[in-house]
């Protein structure tokens, strides 16, 4: 498929918007510019005329659990150990593979909505959730979940799994949607020794590891009265998990120290504000961490804990909950939050080639309606995004050159028979 969109505004990779237009051809971009003569062996399959409005690099979800779409609006007005542990671990232990496999794909439906084309799902059952990508043709990112105790024959499962895990799926698909990073659940959950065996793993294939990182202050003190005083991340540098790289879910209580070290090794705090809110977690420190050089993306957490999957409601969360909590209004602009969001999201992830709108990057891309009511006047598109937009200015989701959802249409879902699959496995457990 060869398709010219025409008549553009084009968000470039300053953050600023520029008229133009762009070109795929596959899963590419071939030209994304000024408009010019077509090329006579260049013939598209679709032309069409954006007329004024915005294309942009889609915005990538650093981080989620998509399956847990059943517990959407389930366990909900809890604290966080509570919700998790007495309401959410039992019930996925009932989950089927197969189960998987549909909410699953019913998140990729309310991630493409939202202009969302690639995710870092934290889940099991990788094979289902394997397909589930490959047949929505949506990208996915599998981080590793692996936890258990100190136990030599749990130390040994888990290191095995994720071993094996990782080969089968960091290049699973000719197309390239789905991918693998080594990780754990968190320190928590996660014996030292599985630690330091992730940090062989680690130095073995040269590869990153992420984990949920200091989301709660009971974890942190849980974290520093269990290691010697150490928090999250002052543990996971000493068990040697940073020597290439990698990051943390949602950094909520981050030292001064602790922001330090993931400058010093790299590393990316990935921010979750709806989910952190709505459990009463906190408030990141994200003006801390960008004015001291540490890399932010953005994600969703998971539709438990959330409950929507909307990129628009997490950057307005992550912009005006700096504000207010530094009684500052000129803390985190609009133009770093949308980056974070689309640039940020896909180098936390690993999808370099997904970042931004140029000539030989992967055909990932949204279309905003920029005639709607809340995106005039056009005084500055990129705030109007992140401060007024919602989920309804997506006129088109493209992922890897494929167009999965245009003008309110899935191309690739039958919503039907997904709204039915879900609600059956709800209906199921929940009873």
């Amino acid at each position: 498929m060869s398709i010219r969109f025409f008549g553009a505004r084009i968000l470039s990779a300053g953050m600023e918007v520029k008229h133009g237009e762009v070109w795929t051809v596959q899963d590419k971009i071939i030209y994304a510019g000024v408009p010019k003569e077509i090329p006579e062996n260049i013939s598209f399959d679709r032309q069409i005329d954006l007329k004024g409005n915005l294309i942009m690099p889609s915005f990538k979800n650093a981080h989620t659990h998509s399956a847990m779409t059943f517990l959407r609006s389930y366990a909900d007005d809890l604290p966080l150990k509570e919700w998790l542990f007495e309401k959410v671990f039992p019930l996925e232990n009932q989950l089927t593979g197969e189960d998987i496999y549909w909410l699953t794909r019913l998140a990729h439906m309310e991630y493409l909505t939202s202009g969302i084309t690639a995710c870092f799902d934290m889940y099991f059952e990788p094979d289902y959730v394997a397909k589930a990508s490959a047949d929505t043709g949506f990208r996915t990112v599998m981080c590793g979940s692996v936890s258990g105790t100190d136990d030599p024959s749990e130390v040994d499962s888990a290191l095995l799994r994720l071993e094996d895990y990782f080969n089968k799926f960091r290049n699973y698909d000719e197309k390239g949607l789905v991918s693998y990073r080594l990780g754990f659940h968190a320190e928590y959950t996660t014996g030292i020794n599985i630690l330091k065996g992730i940090s062989e793993l680690s130095k073995k294939y040269k590869q990153p590891v992420y984990t949920h990182n200091s989301e709660t202050v009971s974890e942190v003190k849980g974290c520093m009265e269990r290691h010697n005083g150490m928090t999250p991340t002052e543990l996971f540098l000493s068990a040697g998990l940073f020597e290439y790289g990698g990051g943390g879910f949602h950094c909520v209580h981050m030292t001064n120290r602790d922001i330090e070290i993931f400058r010093e090794k790299n590393l990316w705090a990935v921010t979750n504000p709806g989910s952190n809110c709505k459990l009463a977690s906190g408030i990141a420190r994200l003006a801390d961490m960008n004015g001291a050089g540490v890399n932010i993306a953005i994600g969703t957490d998971g539709p438990a804990s959330n409950n929507a999957l909307d990129m628009f409601r997490e950057m307005y969360l992550a912009a005006v909950l700096q504000k207010v909590s530094l009684q500052d209004a000129s803390a985190m602009p609009a133009g770093d939050i949308l980056r974070m969001a689309c640039t940020g999201g896909a180098l936390a992830m690993g999808l370099d080639d997904c970042d931004i709108i140029a000539e030989g990057k992967k055909a990932d891309l949204i279309v905003i309606d920029l005639s709607q009511p809340n995106m005039q006047p056009l005084n500055n598109i990129p705030k109007n995004i992140v401060y007024s937009g919602s989920k309804s200015n997506v006129a088109l989701t493209m992922c890897n050159g494929v167009i999965l959802y245009e003008n309110g249409e899935f191309t690739t879902c039958g919503k039907e028979e997904i709204y039915e699959r879900a609600n059956a496995v709800a209906k199921r457990i929940m009873n």
